[in-house]
């Protein structure tokens, strides 16, 4: 990352509460300036004490935490000039729409006339400027989680924390909402912290996605490049659907190609994500939409193996088919319903495959 770009630094932070177990193990971390940043990790991966400790709610037990090259680690939250955002929405029930926009203007002892201002464009910002007199239980969860955003937003902070903002919606609203943040994001330039569980929402919201486990990032990388070369097995299994295998390298190519076994002894051709050696344990990784029902008519497929259907999920615009193989390694089979596929029955025998390039194998 440049000099100067960025507005985050973690520097070998680590946290702890019983002295023993690290929630948050040695991260070293930095987040460029207006870039929209995901955490993203199961839960107890140590996303949300990240996110926690650069708002001011979580104090690190090592390391430090830098906002603009000063140190923060002792700054309290409400000097940090952080904006942030919860999935509770966290509004006054007791004040209006307007009171709760205006409130973080008047601890900073604006003047009145730029409060007003400053809430009609907030108002505006959101699409809601005609609710300035409603309270909180008069609006949807939808229409609430705007309000939070926009008094997120209000006194113009460099940074924004999210912390799983959209997790107490429905799936329309919250896809609908994780556009209009990322529009938001796009028009303000706004750097944005966003915590999440959730892979699809991260993919879609993103520039970069930290892929958190046990307190480490695992992967920090692109939405594209964390999707099509994930690094590890488990951040191939979190992000997104995805088919694993046990193997074991035979021989290596010149071309980052190798050449593996896998349980059962059939040879199948993969990337070699890593230096590996022959004979070393590996997992295979190839996503479901990479299969090929048809390999013997697609270019380009190296690996072929066949298995047993033992179910075939209709899902409009394609099909889920699972298949086992005789080593009983089971697959997932994304096809798309472009076209009919005949002669595909539960129980049936399928011959699939699927290209070199599609399948990585990866150190264990």
């Amino acid at each position: 990352m440049e000099q100067g770009r960025s507005i985050v630094h973690f520097v070998n932070v680590g946290k702890t509460y019983d002295g023993e177990r690290l929630i948050v193990d040695d991260l070293s971390l930095e987040i460029a300036r207006g870039e929209f940043l995901t955490l993203l990790g199961p839960s107890g991966s140590g996303k949300t004490t990240t996110l926690m400790m650069l708002a001011g709610f979580e104090t690190p037990t090592r390391g430090q935490i830098l906002l603009n090259g000063q140190e923060i680690n002792r700054l309290a939250p409400h000097r940090r000039g952080i904006g942030m955002v919860f999935q509770n929405y966290a509004l006054f029930p007791h004040m209006t729409v307007a009171e709760n926009l205006a409130f973080p203007l008047n601890v900073r002892a604006l003047g009145k006339a730029e409060v007003e201002a400053r809430v009609i464009r907030a108002l505006d910002l959101v699409k809601l400027g005609g609710f300035a007199a409603r309270r909180p239980a008069q609006l949807s969860g939808g229409q609430q989680q705007r309000i939070a955003v926009a008094r997120a937003l209000i006194f113009e902070p460099e940074l924004v924390l999210m912390d799983e903002p959209l997790g107490a919606l429905d799936k329309q609203l919250r896809e609908g909402m994780q556009y209009e943040i990322r529009e938001l994001h796009q028009r303000l330039g706004v750097t944005i912290v966003y915590v999440t569980h959730d892979q699809a929402e991260a993919l879609t919201m993103s520039d970069r996605i930290a892929v958190f486990d046990q307190g480490k990032i695992q992967q920090l990388a692109s939405p594209t490049e964390l999707y099509e070369k994930p690094r590890t097995s488990f951040v191939a299994n979190f992000v997104g659907d995805n088919n694993l295998m046990a193997a074991e390298v035979d021989t290596l190519r010149s071309d980052h190609l190798c050449s593996v076994v896998l349980e059962g002894g059939a040879k199948v051709i993969a990337v070699a994500t890593d230096e590996l050696m022959p004979g070393q344990k590996v997992m295979l990784s190839v996503r479901p939409e990479r299969l090929r029902l048809d390999p013997d008519a697609g270019a380009g497929t190296s690996s072929r193996l066949k298995g047993v259907i033992e179910e075939i999920v209709y899902l409009g615009d394609h099909m889920r088919i699972f298949v086992r193989t005789a080593n009983q390694v089971r697959f997932l089979i994304k096809a798309a319903n472009k076209e009919p596929h005949h002669g595909l029955t539960k129980g049936g025998m399928l011959t699939f495959g699927w290209s070199a390039q599609d399948c990585r194998a990866l150190p264990v």
